[in-house]
């Protein structure tokens, strides 16, 4: 499978001040890329960036070493984003939302298929209460159940382990290895310290920052 996303020369902007500069970057299949940095250092405008979403900066992002803006609906169609917020609506269910999920995406599915991916994150007899009554960390179980239910060979997680319990986490670490393991590729946001993966590498934004680890 090609997997190849890039960053030539990235730079970005805001309230006159570089977030980053003459940033190249790439994450390939089997690869996990950690961006790091303090707050206000760019991680999430980067990753917007990386993901189609923010179109006001310098340099060019490829995908499959073409130029984003030209296979734009194969990229779309590869990518799964999760932001930094859940995304979760406090008014659905989780089985509503990840329905919800689904069907923004074109994605077909049924509520078998949606309840099996809702009890691999741990939300067994929850599936039918409104997300509003759910705890922060349920919550983020909710929009996680999404990369079980969703087949993106490109991953883009901004904070992924935020709210999640002891579990959560290693599960979730589990879980990136494994989409690494299969040929996937994750670009994630993370305070939380990834245990070591033969794929993992790092990028550091802000003072001193702007390096890839290799």
């Amino acid at each position: 499978m090609s997997l190849r996303l890039q960053a030539r020369r990235l730079a970005c902007e805001r309230d006159d001040r570089w977030l980053f500069r003459d940033l190249d970057l790439e994450v390939r299949a089997g690869e996990i890329l950690r961006v790091e940095g303090p707050n206000g250092s760019g991680k999430t405008t980067l990753l917007k960036i990386l993901s189609g979403q923010l179109m006001d900066h310098e340099g060019e992002v490829l995908w499959n070493d073409a130029p984003l803006r030209r296979v734009r609906r194969d990229f779309l169609a590869s990518l799964l984003y999760l932001g930094h917020a859940p995304g979760v609506k406090a008014t659905l269910t989780p089985l509503e939302n990840l329905a919800w999920y689904q069907a923004l995406a074109g994605e077909r599915g049924d509520e078998p298929t949606r309840l099996a991916a809702l009890e691999r994150v741990g939300l067994v007899g929850f599936e039918d209460l409104p997300a509003a009554q759910l705890s922060a960390g349920q919550q983020r179980r909710v929009a996680l159940a999404r990369l079980e239910l969703t087949p993106r060979p490109l991953w883009v997680l901004d904070e992924p382990f935020t709210a999640i319990d002891r579990d959560g986490v290693a599960a979730l670490e589990a879980r990136l290895e494994a989409h690494t393991a299969r040929g996937g590729a994750v670009l994630v946001t993370t305070h939380h310290e990834l245990r070591a993966s033969a794929g993992l590498r790092r990028l550091s934004l802000g003072e001193g920052g702007d390096d890839v680890e290799r």
